[in-house]
């Protein structure tokens, strides 16, 4: 199709807005971008897509997340309030995961793939737990994903908090689904890491039998240093920091995802930086889970490759930008700290450096020819002079939920005028509520 009568933020480097251009998309990508008019001209039989005006741009990014989160919306946690991140782990997440089983696992991944959907993030990267429905669970997340038409990594979160066996259960549910990728039997828009919980959950010898069942066949997934109480769980079991273990034990490398990063010394850093490990930031969920500020600026100036994720909260990415960009100025208290080039450097430009790379070169995150065709309008009409250079801040203070008017991932429209074009919100919303009110109970049994 060619898409047109809009103005075209690139993403490319340097980043342009252009205003009188229209797009060729044929299979999946990006084919042109040539002045209004002329693709036009040279295709007669084309479909033409209308923006009527608005924004149109290359798709948002998540560099982390959990779909299963979608079921922790309004749910109590039993008994006290937790009082630090150990007591919420137990209290609420370890319990959670424990109480999805099939129906759980699909629909709480079809929620939030719908949420990405009308939010405009059009590549997700998941990590995914349900330790009493492991096997076959990653091939449900992928369905959902498949059926939403967006594009996705999966992985499965393998731990030992639940007992050997189902350690070994995760680890097989990694090694068979990555298998299934390496074969071609997975849609080519899905993916897969190797996913580890967090280090403090994951023993020397099943992180060693992780290493050799992954082979180095793809990159880990893992969460590192998100509370304190990570890196003085691995201080006391290894005598070493998370980061440190990490790199002796061959997770940390130029594939490999690690969460957080809120509790890293400068040694750490380096140990990210020197191998070219991604770390992914997420400020809203560090605030709620109170668990303190990733040296977001340090970690920038010291070549880690920082992307940015949601960690299971919604998937309007323009609030985790926004987060983002106060949180440290509030933390230092310098209005200074994380302009807003930084804000775009962590989550549009090494967000799509990530994801080109996981899909094997495959530029996703740009409007360029050759590049993914991933593109949303934006129904946003600035009220003063918007340019490249001023950009970043009209995102962070005029982009708001609802603006994303068209989703398209892999040259396939998801999202047309605000209205889901492949699956039901209503009908998912309303079997959601049933399921997840089925797994409340389970949770409150436990």
């Amino acid at each position: 199709m060619i898409i047109r009568n809009g103005t075209i933020i690139t993403w490319t480097e340097p980043n342009q807005l252009l205003e009188g251009h229209e797009i060729l998309v044929q299979d999946c990508a990006i084919v042109s971008i040539e002045p209004q008019g002329v693709l036009t001209k040279r295709y007669p039989e084309e479909e033409v897509l209308d923006a009527q005006g608005q924004l149109i741009m290359p798709g948002n990014i998540c560099a982390h997340t959990h779909f299963y989160g979608a079921f922790s919306r309004g749910m109590a946690i039993p008994g006290e309030p937790a009082e630090n991140f150990q007591q919420i782990l137990e209290k609420l997440w370890w319990k959670l995961d424990k109480a999805l089983d099939e129906e759980g696992t699909r629909y709480s991944a079809l929620t939030l793939l719908i949420d990405a959907i009308k939010y405009g993030t059009t590549t997700i990267i998941d990590h995914h737990a349900s330790p009493n429905f492991i096997d076959g669970s990653l091939d449900v997340v992928y369905e959902a994903v498949r059926q939403s038409g967006l594009r996705s990594a999966l992985c499965y979160e393998v731990t030992d908090r639940d007992g050997p066996e189902r350690a070994l259960a995760g680890i097989n549910e990694n090694s068979r689904f990555i298998s299934r990728v390496e074969a071609g039997e997975i849609d080519p828009m899905v993916k897969a890491h190797f996913g580890l919980h967090a280090s403090l959950t994951v023993s020397a010898a099943t992180l060693a039998k992780c290493v050799e069942a992954n082979g180095n066949r793809v990159g880990f997934h893992v969460h590192a240093a998100e509370g304190t109480v990570d890196q003085e769980d691995s201080l006391a079991k290894y005598g070493k920091r998370v980061i440190e273990r990490f790199w002796d034990e061959h997770i940390l490398s130029d594939r490999s995802i690690l969460a957080h990063g809120v509790h890293v010394s400068d040694d750490e850093i380096r140990l990210l930086a020197e191998s070219q490990s991604w770390l992914t930031h997420q400020p809203r969920s560090n605030m709620n889970n109170a668990v303190g500020v990733a040296p977001v600026e340090k970690l920038l100036e010291s070549g880690v490759n920082l992307c940015m994720g949601n960690d299971g909260f919604s998937n309007a990415m323009w609030q985790e930008w926004f987060f983002a960009y106060l949180l440290q100025k509030d933390h230092k208290g310098d209005p200074r700290a994380m302009n807003g080039y930084d804000v775009i450097k962590i989550a549009v430009e090494n967000n799509s450096r990530l994801a080109t790379q996981i899909w094997d070169g495959m530029r996703v995150g740009k409007i360029e020819p050759g590049a993914a065709a991933d593109i949303i309008f934006v129904d946003y009409h600035a009220i003063t002079p918007m340019t490249a250079g001023n950009l970043p801040w009209h995102i962070l203070f005029g982009f708001r939920d609802g603006m994303v008017t068209m989703t398209m991932a892999g040259g396939k429209v998801l999202m047309k005028d605000r209205q889901l074009l492949f699956l039901d919100e209503v009908e998912i919303a309303a079997r959601s509520r049933e399921v997840a009110a089925q797994s409340w109970a389970r949770v409150a049994e436990m």
